[in-house]
């Protein structure tokens, strides 16, 4: 499948409220601009039978202004594919209002070719998604950034951490120059991360059980450390000003994430 970007911004500004074309985009007030997220199960919200596995959007809000809340829209398993596919993407730009975010990770399940329902490929349908989420936000007044894929752990047998995203870190940043889109480069950063920590510490940082090897998804200190890393990274680009955020510096007490109930 392949979108052509006349598609994209067609369906992007049919979808504009008729009242901002009547009347404009106007101002939000700054301090009631929401941040929110669509991604995977590596942002997304657990719950109590999902525990200790943490999404880093669980954490995100502890570095947030309490006037700067997150709406976490993240879904386990989603791809850019099939998140707008399945109509989630129309559920944010249903609710998002000029002045606010709308920050875009994806690539771990896009890249799974066997699944035709969630792939895409790298250079062409990934960012035709992609900009599908872009010009959805701006047509309605809000900004778009998009975030380079958290990495998983993974170690090459010297003890280097490796890489395990393909083109699609790549991808993101070239589309995000051509866009002038802000960019959370949080691949890169938490590739780093993994390498300063090495291999037996960042086990500490991902869902390791004793029942469970779980090297993509995060307990409380990972999803602490990736979160600090989407909020540092939120303020080197200037979306967010360092009055909008709090604790940056600060240790983060892993007993404040909870896992609710899910809903029946």
């Amino acid at each position: 499948m392949s979108i052509t970007r006349r598609q994209v911004t067609s369906a992007a500004l049919a979808a504009v409220p008729l009242a901002f074309a009547a009347q404009g985009v106007a101002q939000a007030s700054p301090r009631n601009r929401t941040l929110y997220i669509a991604g995977d199960s590596t942002a997304a919200q657990k719950y109590a039978d999902a525990a200790p596995e943490t999404g880093w959007g669980m954490a995100f809000p502890f570095f947030l202004h309490k006037d700067r809340p997150a709406a976490n829209h993240a879904v386990n398993g989603r791809s850019s594919k099939s998140f707008v596919d399945e109509g989630r993407l129309d559920v944010i730009l249903g609710a998002i209002r000029p002045g606010d975010f709308l920050l875009v990770q994806f690539a771990h399940n896009d890249e799974k070719s066997a699944d035709p329902a969630r792939y895409t490929e790298p250079w062409t349908t990934y960012q035709d998604y992609l900009r599908l989420y872009i010009d959805g936000a701006r047509a309605r007044g809000a900004r778009p950034v998009l975030a380079t894929s958290v990495e998983r752990r993974k170690f090459d047998v010297d003890g280097n951490a490796v890489p395990t995203h393909g083109d699609y870190p790549a991808s993101m940043r070239a589309l995000a120059e051509e866009e002038r889109v802000a960019l959370l480069d949080i691949q890169a950063l938490s590739l780093a991360l993994w390498q300063k920590l090495g291999v037996e510490e960042t086990k500490t940082y991902f869902n390791w059980t004793a029942t469970e090897q779980d090297n993509t998804h995060f307990n409380p200190p990972g999803a602490i450390a990736v979160a600090r890393l989407v909020a540092q990274e939120l303020l080197r680009t200037r979306v967010l000003r360092p009055q909008d955020v709090r604790r940056i510096d600060q240790e983060i007490p892993t007993s404040w994430i909870t896992w609710p109930e899910a809903a029946a």
